[in-house]
């Protein structure tokens, strides 16, 4: 609903995205396509806009995201996968799940940026994703931006009916804090720990499709760079919209 509503975490969006340079591509890892096998990466010229949800008011279904895609930046992000050893394929039919084309529509509202989109591995744990974000790192140094969506906490079973921005489950800031932490200290071994080491883990990532994203980005970082905070709160109790830039 963040695509439809004027709100807090959009609102930080746009006002980060009017400050970024306009990269050249975009490549988005989304908490929202997982899938088998190989890696897929999106290699349509004009991918759809795909709605997987259901449930909600028709002017979400109306929405549309138009960017291009990028042939030619999906089959060197194959390329660069395979050659890390992660199994990689184009995939020529896929589109931009909400994932994806949600916070796009906030931080490229003109839709004037190609976009290619890659799946997480079914199989997989941090360090695979720390690898993938390494094997992809080269990109940013091309004009291509990465981008991660999913949630710091992302538990729907635990959300409430109060969409309180001063209520908020306390374990659910607990997790959220205990990652802003990492995140400024850059301790990104402690983060791929979290399962074992951060507060009420289970709770704040009972799957890891929504967490996951992170470790492509942090295993992007080149030496000296930092975590900037773009926004911190919460929906719904335990829905942490907690996003940053690595810079």
């Amino acid at each position: 609903m963040v695509a439809l509503e004027d709100e807090p975490w959009g609102r930080a969006l746009e006002e980060f995205g009017k400050t970024l340079l306009r990269p050249r591509a975009i490549a988005v890892v989304s908490g929202h396509w997982e899938a088998p096998g190989r890696v897929r990466v999106t290699a349509a010229p004009r991918p759809a806009t795909i709605h997987d949800f259901r449930g909600f008011p028709e002017d979400l279904y109306e929405l549309r995201y138009p960017a291009k895609g990028d042939p030619g930046l999906a089959a060197l992000i194959t390329r660069l996968l395979n050659d890390s050893g992660f199994p990689a394929a184009t995939d020529p039919e896929r589109g931009f799940d909400h994932g994806a084309w949600v916070p796009l529509m906030r931080l490229f509202p003109k839709a004037d940026v190609p976009v290619v989109e890659i799946s997480q591995p079914l199989r997989r744990n941090p360090e695979d994703m720390l690898r993938m974000g390494a094997a992809l790192s080269r990109l940013r140094s091309e004009g291509v931006l990465l981008l991660g969506t999913g949630g710091i906490v992302h538990n729907l079973a635990r959300v409430s009916g109060r969409d309180d921005p001063d209520h908020v489950e306390s374990w659910a800031r607990e997790f959220d804090d205990w990652i802003r932490d990492r995140l400024e200290a850059m301790d990104v071994a402690a983060i791929a720990s979290y399962q074992a080491s951060a507060p009420h883990a289970r709770l704040a990532v009972p799957t890891p499709d929504h967490f996951d994203p992170i470790f492509v980005i942090l295993g992007s970082v080149l030496p000296g760079e930092r975590a900037e905070t773009i926004y911190q709160g919460f929906r719904y109790g335990t829905l942490s919209m907690r996003s940053f830039a690595i810079s």
